[in-house]
């Protein structure tokens, strides 16, 4: 057996791991009265027992993954996005044992198991690095980031898990019509995994030739319909759909329709959820966050945020710009990715702005935090699947 499928075992076994420690957590704190059972404990112990094995075995994939490539795990989109989700449960088990809450790892994981699932379905090769990745700075830059970007996403647990607690989804209002748009939004991801999963059953394959933004001829193949079309395309697949709209060298068409497939799915998934539930999804959930401690959740929020920025802002900037520097002979060219690191940067220093000098706590906080992870993931899934630029070998 190779590293590779080594490596691959070992991310299943992750996966697993992470599936059954949340069903742990969940019966820590399946009680309605505010102290917990001894058997609630025992739940807990289990649970975050178990999410060690399954971060040991991440580590592993990690590490043997590294191996066989020769360099670090984190040059497309598939490695960063398992890296992320390892690094979201580290976080996690540090956190853990700090406050000793197990309703945040009923949340955490789920979300770790998200963005794991998401990963998996990007080609899994290993290719030899392009002359912009062969860099120490890559590995120092990357990971960093990630590692900031992966204690933020505590603080978003922390602050959906204040808000379902304290937000009334019974009532009409704005806070819960925005506490489901979060849910939806999580949904939203799942239907990524759910659409590239019905396509890769159904061995789909279309291809077509464009024009890039050097005016050179090239080849593209859709593994999903072609909504969208490249610059100048033109179908080699006879029978194939006909793209709805052209789009202009700047949008990658494929990328842009494996999202738009995504976003059908994930819509068609929640009405099937809501459907089958017959009641918000926010609502749901909120019975599981009854016994969390809403001063505890705030506080770790705000931590989180204050350990997760520094970090971001070395990975995402300052390290950032060294390798650009490095690799393209300048420190900062706006490109899409460029930009929206800066937008995350600016939105966490508006977030200990208004926190500290403010005062915006409890509720306010909550939001903000759960706002940043979306802005963290629009990064992730739109910036890096529709826009072109610099970080499109990602």
């Amino acid at each position: 057996m190779t590293l590779v499928s080594i490596s691959g075992n070992l991310l299943f076994v992750a996966f697993i791991c992470y599936l059954i420690a949340t069903l742990f957590f969940g019966g820590a704190v399946k009680g309605s009265k505010p102290e917990t059972s001894d058997s609630e404990k025992r739940w807990g112990r289990i649970g975050i027992i178990v999410t060690i094995v399954g971060f040991i075995a991440n580590l592993a994939y990690f590490i043997t993954r590294w191996i066989a490539a020769g360099h670090a795990p984190v040059s497309n989109l598939f490695e960063f996005t398992t890296a992320f989700g390892m690094m979201v449960v580290g976080a996690f088990i540090l956190i853990y044992f700090i406050y000793r809450t197990p309703s945040l790892g009923l949340f955490a994981l789920p979300i770790a198991i998200i963005i794991i699932g998401f990963a998996s379905m990007f080609p899994r090769d290993i290719n030899p690095l392009i002359p912009a990745l062969k860099s120490y700075w890559l590995t120092v830059h990357v990971i960093t980031a990630a590692l900031g970007e992966a204690i933020l996403a505590i603080s978003a647990v922390a602050g959906l898990i204040y808000l379902l607690k304290n937000v009334d989804v019974t009532k009409r209002s704005k806070q819960s019509f925005w506490l489901e748009a979060v849910m939806f939004t999580l949904v939203l991801t799942l239907g990524f995994v759910a659409s590239t999963t019905t396509f890769s059953v159904m061995d789909y394959e279309a291809k077509f030739s464009y024009v890039d933004k050097e005016q050179k001829d090239q080849e593209i193949t859709y593994n999903t319909p072609p909504i969208f079309g490249m610059n100048e395309y033109k179908a080699l697949t006879p029978g194939t759909m006909t793209p709805l709209a052209e789009m202009p060298p700047l949008v990658n068409a494929k990328k842009l329709t494996t999202v738009t497939w995504s976003l059908l799915f994930g819509v068609v998934l929640y009405g099937l959820i809501r459907l089958i539930i017959r009641k918000p999804i926010a609502a749901v959930l909120k019975p599981f966050a009854q016994k969390a401690n809403s001063q505890l959740m705030d506080e770790i929020g705000y931590r989180a945020v204050s350990i997760g920025f520094p970090v971001f802002t070395l990975g995402a900037l300052i390290f950032a710009m060294i390798w650009a520097q490095e690799a393209w002979s300048r420190f900062w060219g706006w490109d899409p990715k460029e930009v929206w690191a800066l937008i995350t940067w600016l939105f966490y220093a508006a977030f200990l702005h208004l926190r500290l000098s403010r005062g915006w706590h409890g509720e306010k906080s909550a939001w903000l935090a759960v706002i940043g992870f979306i802005i963290i993931m629009f990064n992730l899934i739109a910036v890096n699947l529709i826009i072109a630029g610099l970080h499109s070998y990602a």
